[in-house]
Parts: structure tokens; C-alpha cells; sequence
């Protein structure tokens, strides 16, 4: 597999990587095993990166990347994140990117994952009750103490990104990117090219709605988190359907699977951006995998601005409560 470069301080990475939330989190049960067995099938087919977070779980997503990449450490990196207050019950209490919690939170999950460092450290959402540049300042000393390699931020907002490169350099931002959420594509995508920030795109494929093999919304597990996001609702779903056909007739003219087809649309929009898929099944990575053999030339360019332009999409892409947490500042 190729490699790309996120940001302009060294950290390469496999171009597709692996999202790992919904091996333990998320999307309905898990099975242990498999979701393991997927990890080292991603290593297998030359994924080097793989992205997990404090809160998923919490803590047991980051213990099971970490047991699964134990021998294989050397070949990979692993990108986690903090940014909540948890409780002992794991229950999560609010933001918390407190300097104090920056660093419990790194020890933390150097523990889980059973390394010395950490290669991509994020915030991961913004918490309005702590300046930047103090969140920033304290990553940044972990990364002079060595626990942690390279800086990033999710889902952060142009004024945010620029305040806090101008702490500590970030090599990499990440925000929701796929056929039917564009939302970066106004300035997110701009500021990142203009200060040498890498761009990691999480659920590229529309948290799987756009691999056309999703069941309808009231088949999903009680437990899928999917059921509480307004484009998974019945009326939106049905209107979103559109997208989802389209799609499924371009990628059987070209030969691909439709989860393919939206991969390959997204690692067309930038040698600086690197997808990460989610999956917990080995069938579905190496099928995700086959995106970066697929080709698009400028008729694939035309048919998707004009069979699935920007904004066609029905519904907020999180809960309006959620959807008021991100940070949307210039």
C-alpha cells in the first residue's frame, strides 16, 4: 500500500487507515476475536495506521488495539485521543482538556495500549471552558518528554487550528469527510493546506450508509448509536436512499463495490488526506482495502458533482445537542 504525509513534520502514514471505534463501540456487539483477527489482517495488507480514543468504551477499545498490535509495534502507529472527564464507572462527565487531564489521560492510555509513546495524539473535541494554547501547551510538553510523537485536533474550527499550530505545530486534523458530509470543503480543508496540517478523514463512508449494505434503521442493534443520528432516521433515511443508488449503479459500471467507489472519491480530494474506514470484520476491511486500486478519471469527477453534489444529504450528520458541542469558529 502507498504512503501518504500528514502535515510537514515527518509523520507518514499508510493512505488508508484503519478506524477502530467500532470494534468495541458504537455500531451494536462486537465479537473480540474477529475484531482482533481484523486488526492483524489490516497489518497483513499494509495499514499502518490506527486510530482509537480514550472514550470508546470507554478505555477497552484501546486495550484491544493494543494487545492486537503487541508484536507488530515497530510497523505501525497509533493515533488515540482525550478530551472528556470519565468516571470510575465510565461514565462520561463533560469536557476535560484541562492541562492535569491532558496528561492523566496520556498515561492513561500509554497504559492501554501497552507502548512507550504515542505516535498522533488528538484532542478530540473542543472544550470551550479551557483556552486552546493551555490544552496545546501541555501536549506539547508531552511530546518533549517523548510520550507522544505528533500533534492533532478533531473537529476543529479554522480560528481553533490556527491558534493552536501557532503553539506547537499540528500535523493533522480530524473531521468527518465523505460524499455526504462536505462541510470541510468551505474552510477546514483550506486552512489545513495553508499551514502544512494533514487532513484524517473519519467515517468515510457515511458510518457504512454509503457501502449500500446497511439494513433498514429499524434493523439496527437497540444498542447502535447509528438510531439516535437524524440522517439514520425513517424519513431521512428513505430520501438518503438516493445517494446510496447512485452510487451503487456507478460503482457496478466501474466494476468496484459502492464502499469502494466512495473510498476511492475520498482519496481523490488530496494526497494530504487519509480516510479512516471503520470496520469489525475481515471481510469488510480487505473489501475497503480494494478502494485504493480504484481509479478515477475526470467523467467519475463530473458524475459525482452532478449525481451526489454537495449537500444532498438529508439530516444533521450528529443530534442537534451534539451537533452544538462541535466547533465551528473561523
Amino acid at each position: 500500500m502507498q504512503t501518504r504525509r500528514l502535515g510537514t513534520q515527518g509523520l507518514e502514514v499508510s493512505q488508508l487507515g484503519l478506524g477502530c471505534m467500532g470494534l468495541t463501540w458504537a455500531y451494536g456487539a462486537a465479537d473480540p476475536d474477529e475484531a482482533t483477527a481484523t486488526v492483524q489482517r489490516a497489518v497483513e495488507l499494509g495499514v499502518t495506521f490506527f486510530d482509537t480514543a480514550e472514550i470508546y468504551g470507554p478505555w477497552n477499545n484501546e486495550e484491544l488495539v493494543g494487545r492486537a498490535l503487541a508484536g507488530v509495534r515497530e510497523r505501525v502507529l497509533i493515533a488515540t485521543k482525550f478530551g472528556f472527564s470519565i468516571d470510575a464507572e465510565g461514565q462520561t462527565r463533560g469536557h476535560d482538556s484541562t492541562p492535569a487531564n491532558v496528561k492523566r489521560a496520556c498515561e492513561g492510555s500509554l497504559r492501554r495500549l501497552g507502548v512507550d509513546h504515542i505516535d498522533l495524539y488528538y484532542q478530540h473535541r473542543l472544550d470551550p471552558a479551557v483556552p486552546i494554547e493551555d490544552t496545546v501547551g501541555a501536549m506539547a510538553e508531552l511530546v518533549r518528554e517523548g510520550k507522544v510523537r505528533y500533534l492533532g485536533l478533531s473537529e476543529a474550527g479554522v480560528g481553533t487550528l490556527r491558534r493552536a499550530h501557532a503553539v506547537h505545530p499540528i500535523s493533522a486534523l480530524q473531521t468527518e469527510y465523505s460524499l455526504w458530509t462536505r462541510d470541510v470543503e468551505d474552510h477546514e480543508l483550506a486552512a489545513c493546506r495553508e499551514l502544512g496540517i494533514g487532513f484524517v478523514a473519519y467515517s468515510p463512508l457515511g458510518r457504512g450508509f454509503l457501502t449500500g449494505a446497511l439494513p433498514a434503521p429499524e434493523a439496527l442493534a437497540p444498542d447502535d448509536r447509528r438510531r439516535q443520528h437524524p440522517r439514520f432516521s425513517p424519513e431521512n433515511w428513505q430520501q438518503n436512499q438516493v445517494i446510496v443508488e447512485a452510487v451503487k449503479s456507478r460503482a457496478a459500471q466501474k466494476g468496484c463495490a459502492p464502499a469502494q467507489l466512495a473510498l476511492a472519491w475520498v482519496l481523490a480530494q488530496g494526497d494530504d488526506i487519509v480516510p479512516i474506514p471503520g470496520t469489525k470484520r475481515r471481510r469488510w476491511l480487505e473489501q475497503n482495502i480494494g478502494a485504493t486500486q480504484v481509479n478515477l478519471d475526470d467523467d467519475d469527477r463530473l458524475w459525482f458533482e452532478t449525481m451526489v453534489p454537495k449537500g444532498a444529504t438529508a439530516g444533521l450528520r450528529y443530534p442537534e445537542a451534539l451537533m452544538g458541542a462541535l466547533d465551528t469558529g473561523r
